[in-house]
């Protein structure tokens, strides 16, 4: 590590470190092979929309966004030629979000960028060591989105709020 660096840094930091030499090697992909109009707050949609379309709600959820910065990055992303919103057909005071041909061709790219990254990393760390953290951030993951479940059924803050699953201050 270099010297200013923390001596035990907070793991927020170290994910955001990671997630940024990630985003940038997307990036530069998405770059080279002349999509670079796409903002990385706009790459939040392309993982979630499926075949069927998708509401803006339903984005903002899975991508844990504000709908309000879904629906920013999904125009951007319409006004660019990503995606295209059509009537719902279920529920006509809604839209659906789609991906465009142009769009549809993200991520195959996105995702090959990716596998990249990860073998990269794979091979700095170790194939088990890689495969421990995967293991270890979805046991976690899981973890947050049953605590999530569990305090939206019933009234109770989460630690970001100073309060446990349990009601207890934290």
């Amino acid at each position: 590590m270099e010297p200013d660096f923390p001596a035990r840094p907070l793991i927020g930091l170290l994910l955001r470190l990671v997630y940024q030499n990630y985003a940038q090697a997307v990036d530069a992909a998405l770059s080279e092979a002349g999509f670079g109009d796409i903002r990385p707050s706009a790459a939040n949609v392309f993982p979630f929309v499926p075949p069927e379309g998708i509401t803006v709600s339903r984005l903002a959820e899975l991508a844990s966004v504000r709908k309000q910065s879904m629906a920013q990055a999904v125009d951007q992303l319409e006004r660019t030629g990503y995606v295209e919103r059509r009537p719902n057909p279920r529920d006509h005071r809604s839209q659906l979000v789609f991906l465009t041909e142009r769009g549809a061709s993200v991520p195959p790219l996105t995702h090959a960028a990716a596998e990249r990254v990860e073998q990269r990393w794979a091979e700095l760390t170790s194939p088990a060591e890689f495969a421990a953290l995967r293991a270890s951030l979805q046991h976690l993951l899981a973890q947050i989105k049953d605590e999530e479940k569990l305090c939206s059924s019933r009234s109770c803050w989460t630690v970001s709020r100073s309060w446990s699953a349990t009601g207890m201050r934290s």
